[in-house]
């Protein structure tokens, strides 16, 4: 699947992904892709995206079909994941059901965000997390995580404890691969 993480530490908050593709068994290097990047730019937000590898085109596409889009804040993040659900219903054909005792009918999407007024994770019911440290997603996250936790208190920076975290997942998880892409953004001060 892949490993994505993203740091809040001193004033610089950043985010990390793998570059890996697989589908079942079968492992996409970066060499046989022109794209590889799990992470897209909307505004001044950078937007990790896990799960299907037709997420990350599909929510591309499907956001420019929003006006309005905010990620400042958990509630404007909310909004904006309620809005586009059911976009992602009639544009893009998403099968919103996992199972039969859901509470909420599911997008199908986990992301992490990173941008000037924090870190947030986002869920499948539009649960929408903001983070004081870090985070990660995908099937690489407890190696992360692990990885984070250990560096976190460190002096390193939220760049280089994404990186860690990512590293960490490329290591142990097989769904996780090269290369990493990080980016990194001052936090606004309030």
């Amino acid at each position: 699947m892949t490993t994505i993480t993203v740091v809040r530490k001193n004033d610089e908050v950043a985010i990390a992904a793998d570059g890996l593709t697989t589908f079942g068994d079968t492992r996409l290097n970066r060499s046989y892709k022109g794209e590889h990047d799990k992470i897209i730019t909307v505004g001044d937000s950078w937007i990790g995206i896990c799960g299907s590898s037709a997420h990350h085109l599909v929510f591309a596409n499907v956001l420019n079909l929003l006006t309005d889009v905010k990620f400042g804040t958990r509630m404007e993040v909310y909004e904006t994941f309620r809005r586009l659900h059911p976009l992602l219903k009639e544009h893009a054909y998403l099968n919103p059901k996992e199972d039969d005792d859901d509470p909420y009918e599911s997008s199908q999407i986990t992301a992490l965000i990173a941008n000037p007024s924090g870190i947030y994770g986002v869920y499948s019911y539009r649960e929408v997390f903001e983070f004081d440290r870090f985070w990660g997603v995908g099937s690489g996250r407890n190696f992360a995580l692990g990885a984070m936790y250990a560096a976190y208190d460190s002096d390193a920076s939220a760049a280089q404890i994404a990186e860690l975290g990512v590293k960490a997942g490329i290591e142990f998880d097989t769904s996780s691969g090269a290369p990493i892409v990080l980016h990194s953004i001052s936090l606004k001060r309030n």
